[in-house]
């Protein structure tokens, strides 16, 4: 099964579950897969990881943001912030959840071989 690496460009939460839940399957089907938060989708990742949608989502029976963010990082998705966009909103490596590392978008790209699937959310 090919690689998947995903680019998430914004700090949209919708657009962030929605790359997780995808990574989240890939790796439970026994796939690699990574996230790259870039610049403003760091922001995201703030404690507390809140998103406008979780009420809607929890009362539907489905994980919140944060769950999701647990359950990726439990699956083996690689999750990156991009460490500009750590310097942008004030944040340090402790701020982040247990577990993401910090890159930038040279190192994800030269991590990303010829046969992986890249997708931007």
């Amino acid at each position: 099964m090919r690689e998947l690496r995903i680019v998430v460009a914004t700090a949209d939460a919708e657009r962030l579950r929605g790359a997780l839940m995808t990574a989240a399957a890939q790796a439970a089907l026994g796939g690699a897969a990574a996230l790259f938060l870039q610049m403003d989708a760091v922001a995201l990742l703030r404690a507390p990881m809140e998103a406008p949608q979780d009420e809607a989502h929890r009362a539907a029976g489905l994980p919140t943001l944060a769950m999701l963010v647990e359950e990726a990082l439990a699956l083996g998705v690689a999750l990156t912030a991009c460490q500009s966009g750590l310097a942008l909103y004030g944040l340090t490596v402790a701020d982040l959840p247990q577990g993401v590392d910090v890159g930038g978008p040279i190192a994800f790209l030269q991590a990303t071989d010829d046969q992986a699937r890249l997708l931007f959310a």
